[in-house]
């Protein structure tokens, strides 16, 4: 199918689509904050898909509604004010390494790749920065979900908007070079120079990003129980919605991913071809590999999952309930 302009927004022209690179860079530079959009993309769906969950109890959809909506614009807000001036730091390692880095430990992470951007052990280093903060933002966007939402449940019942009043988002932090040189000296480290070796051939982008999610349920867990805003008659049922959706989704996430390894080399080389004179092509293969697991997961936890989780945990809590009458 062809627009106007002449540009054909067919499936197969993804390969050379630019809001589709565009995406893909993001991702390479800053894999936090493109899991955190594709988060609230993707939480457009969950409110529908818990919503529609049949033989459940409405406050308890509300809830679970209330959870996924405060959650996907926290963590969004969060991530934006706190990967920014480190992705721009990186980005700086990226394009003149001699500065940041001694010649030995580029040399250890370029090992036998051409160039130092395109290496294992160079992507795996810097990605653990990127990812890894998202690890960081887990607890205190769990703390403030838990806080949050009893506010955006009665804001639903009462039918009023839900509307975020920050436009935007402000910080301050140390220079970015200073940042540079501090993300370099830690990479220039031996013990993490051995960490490099030992995991930059495992299936990192995966493991970070289920890492995140299950710390980001295991605050959010210690938070409802705490909550003195929450019903204690609703805290179990939403427990049990955040941990039966947690653990399908990292669990089929895993599953999915492996089956997608083919596939997603295959769409790599095709990829390849179609942008063999795009200057920025080594970016947009890492991003590829990047965007995987946040997609996957997304895809999962946001459209799948709600409409299984609310269901079974309406029914663990009723259990629970009942379990406890006959105490």
């Amino acid at each position: 199918m062809k627009v106007n302009s002449g540009t054909d927004i067919s499936f197969k022209n993804i390969y050379t689509n630019k809001a589709f690179k565009k995406g893909l860079e993001v991702a390479a530079d800053n894999g936090a904050l493109f899991g955190a959009a594709a988060t609230v993309a993707f939480s457009v769906a969950r409110p529908l898909s818990i919503w529609l969950t049949p033989k459940t109890d409405k406050e308890n959809r509300l809830l679970a509604i209330s959870k996924s909506l405060s959650s996907s614009i926290i963590n969004f807000l969060l991530t934006l004010g706190i990967t920014l001036p480190l992705a721009k730091s990186i980005k700086k390692i990226d394009k003149k390494p001699d500065i940041y880095l001694n010649k030995e430990t580029i040399k250890f992470l370029k090992d036998t790749s051409k160039n130092l951007y395109e290496s294992k052990g160079y992507t795996f280093a810097t990605q653990l920065f990127k990812l890894g903060i998202g690890i960081l933002i887990a607890i205190p966007k769990s703390i403030m979900v838990a806080a949050g939402m009893p506010y955006i449940s009665n804001s639903i019942e009462d039918r009023t908007n839900i509307k975020d009043k920050s436009s935007t988002i402000s910080f301050e932090g140390k220079p970015v070079d200073k940042l540079a040189k501090k993300i370099g000296k830690t990479i220039e480290k031996k013990g993490f120079r051995n960490f490099i070796e030992k995991y930059k051939d495992t299936n990192f982008p995966m493991h970070i990003v289920a890492a995140t999610d299950a710390i980001s349920t295991a605050a959010f867990i210690h938070q409802t129980q705490a909550s003195s805003k929450i019903k204690e008659d609703r805290k179990n049922a939403l427990i049990y919605n955040s941990v039966i959706a947690t653990t399908l989704s990292i669990g089929a996430g895993y599953i999915l991913d492996s089956l997608l390894d083919k596939p997603t080399e295959k769409f790599i080389e095709k990829y390849k071809i179609a942008n063999k004179f795009d200057k920025n092509l080594k970016k947009q293969v890492q991003g590829i590999k990047i965007a995987k697991p946040f997609l996957i997961l997304g895809s999962i936890y946001y459209i799948l999952i709600p409409f299984i989780s609310t269901f079974l945990a309406e029914k663990a809590d009723k259990k629970s309930k009942l379990n406890l009458y006959k105490c």
